[in-house]
């Protein structure tokens, strides 16, 4: 990326007892078109870029000084180096890109600017936003098996589809398998009316959205019904061998410890599987142990597993959800809400890679 060298001078305010130490530095994008877009309407992005940094910005053409702190003047800067590179290659930057910007050049998982984690989709490009989900991304090109756990919000379940589709059009797969434990019916899913898919349909909708959100809603018909993507209830997986298939399973947590073992073997050659859910929302009755955690407890030593922890700065919807998680996990730990569910697991915590 073409830019002036920063300028940084480091000024000191204050008494001898205690200094304030201020850093400045500038950027000057080339492009005046691109800088008209990063700056945003109105600079919104530079203004949510100073309350995010805690930093002072003024912008002048497609020339802009930052004035701070040493450390969050270059967080600023490494931000608005990656925002410029993605325009660079013509992807979209909104305020949801701005956040994802801010996560990527923080401490302790700085990303460099100029790496971009995407996932080409044919309705849209995907692109990581905090260092978690570019490990993910990363963790399910290279590895056959990928658990992804964490609270609401994270990514888990949407970057899943979004790789499983991007590697049906690229020919890497023949089919996607979607599945779901279904433990408001417990299972007995005869019991609700329709067919096989009609019966599941409810539990896996949110599949279904980012499935839309990816694909033409005539290609995701069609290949619904050519099998090229199959909506399989966990309870129905048994016996099977899924060859050549981008597997994904949804709200793991809420399977039990047997069936996550009959899930998991059924890994066949050429395929990919991803397991995702989140241990503070188990929906099983009390007592029952899930069956995520004990696979994250038995194969947190196992190699060619990859184990992606996310947590609440990794969450990308609306920025109260994130606050709504932490409140809730701070109140969980007190209350120590799922005890009954989870033993102790320093062991995969220990092992996790990120």
């Amino acid at each position: 990326m073409s830019r002036s060298p920063a300028k940084k001078t480091a000024k000191a305010t204050g008494n001898n007892s205690s200094q304030i130490f201020s850093t400045s530095a500038e950027r000057v994008f080339e492009n005046n078109n691109l800088a008209i877009e990063l700056f945003g309407p109105h600079h919104a992005h530079l203004a949510h870029l100073e309350d995010a940094l805690n930093v002072q910005m003024h912008a002048r053409g497609n020339e802009v000084t930052i004035t701070g702190s040493l450390e969050a003047v270059e967080d600023t800067c490494k931000a608005l180096d990656h925002l410029y590179y993605q325009l660079q290659r013509s992807l979209r930057v909104d305020l949801p890109q701005v956040e994802a910007a801010v996560r990527m050049s923080q401490k302790p998982s700085r990303i460099p600017p100029t790496h971009i984690e995407t996932v080409h989709t044919p309705n849209r490009i995907i692109s990581a936003r905090s260092p978690n989900q570019v490990a993910y991304l990363k963790a399910i090109d290279k590895t056959n098996l990928v658990f992804g756990e964490g609270p609401a919000g994270t990514g888990k379940t949407y970057l899943a589809v979004a790789k499983s589709v991007e590697m049906l059009v690229s020919g890497n797969v023949d089919r996607i398998i979607l599945s779901r434990p279904a433990v408001e019916a417990g299972e007995q899913l005869g019991f609700l009316p329709g067919d096989l898919r009609e019966k599941v349909d409810p539990y896996l909708r949110p599949i279904y959205d980012a499935l839309y959100d990816m694909l033409p809603g005539p290609q995701v018909r069609k290949r619904l019904e050519s099998g090229e993507i199959e909506v399989a209830p966990l309870a129905f997986m048994r016996g099977r061998t899924l060859s050549n298939a981008f597997v994904i399973l949804d709200e793991a947590q809420n399977t039990s410890a047997v069936q996550m073992k009959m899930f998991l073997t059924r890994l066949g050659e050429g395929s990919r599987m991803v397991v995702t859910g989140d241990l503070s929302q188990v929906d099983l009755p009390r007592g029952v142990h899930s069956g995520l955690r004990d696979a994250l407890e038995v194969l947190c030593e196992v190699k060619d597993i990859q184990f992606i922890n996310f947590n609440e700065s990794d969450v990308v919807r609306h920025p109260l959800v994130g606050q709504i998680v932490s409140a809730y996990g701070q109140m969980d730990r007190r209350r120590h809400t799922g005890a009954c569910y989870q033993n102790d697991g320093s062991n995969y915590e220990a092992n996790i890679e990120k």
